[in-house]
């Protein structure tokens, strides 16, 4: 029989049938994703091997317990069947990786991201019919990039060559109304909101003259997002 070591806190069965999502693997992303989770009043059951990281994270989580989510057995234990969505974010071991995806989609669970950590890793459970695939540390260091070469202060890529920038305006938008900027006509990018102060973020509109210590955000294609950061 699968073993399996739960910490006081709701029972998973009464977790699966509310607002909730099962974490499996709580290394650094799998304990990041979870904590967001549990602040934005998700309730969340973890699930990992190591004893250590288990303990560290009773009363963290709505339910942490140490269990093998390769073993069939343990999953159902766990009530993990009757989650709506599930997070692998394993990374260390990729046969354990693709165990669990395998039985999650066994146990047509909706809604499943996966952590990949190669690219063939990822392309594996692409195949396996995984709905969301990321690749945490791929991502994160494509996105520095764009940091460290640019004048942007963020970086969203939000499809392939179509990235959201916060960045600081620059002198060729200050001081007249955006709609006789022709922004997008002239740059190929669009200034869809702005930030002034302590004050919160606002949608741009053709009347919006904005300011030197402004902070805006531009939407467009990568290198034309770029580029116009870049301009004086």
């Amino acid at each position: 029989m699968a073993k399996s070591r739960m910490f006081p806190g709701a029972r998973p069965a009464r977790i699966a049938e509310a607002d909730s999502v099962v974490v499996i693997g709580l290394g650094r992303f799998g304990c990041a994703l979870a904590g967001e989770l549990m602040k934005s009043g998700t309730e969340v059951l973890g699930i990992d091997t190591d004893e250590e990281i288990v303990q560290s994270l009773n009363g963290v989580l709505s339910q942490v317990v140490r269990a093998d989510a390769t073993k069939e057995e343990a999953l159902r234990q766990l009530a993990v069947p009757e989650f709506d969505r599930a997070v692998i974010a394993i990374g260390s071991d990729i046969q354990a990786s693709i165990l669990t995806a395998s039985l999650l989609l066994k146990f047509k669970i909706p809604v499943v991201w996966a952590k990949a950590v190669t690219d063939p890793h990822g392309q594996i459970l692409n195949q396996l019919g995984i709905h969301h695939v990321v690749y945490p540390e791929k991502d994160m260091g494509r996105r520095v990039a764009h940091l460290v070469r640019g004048a942007a202060l963020d970086f969203i890529e939000v499809d392939q060559d179509y990235v959201l920038v916060k960045m600081a305006p620059n002198a060729l938008v200050l001081g007249r109304p955006l709609g006789e900027m022709r922004v997008r006509a002239k740059y190929g990018v669009t200034i869809t909101a702005y930030k002034r102060g302590d004050a919160g973020w606002v949608n741009a509109q053709l009347d919006t003259v904005l300011e030197p210590e402004d902070t805006i955000l531009v939407a467009g294609r990568t290198a034309d997002a770029e580029g116009f950061g870049q301009m004086l």
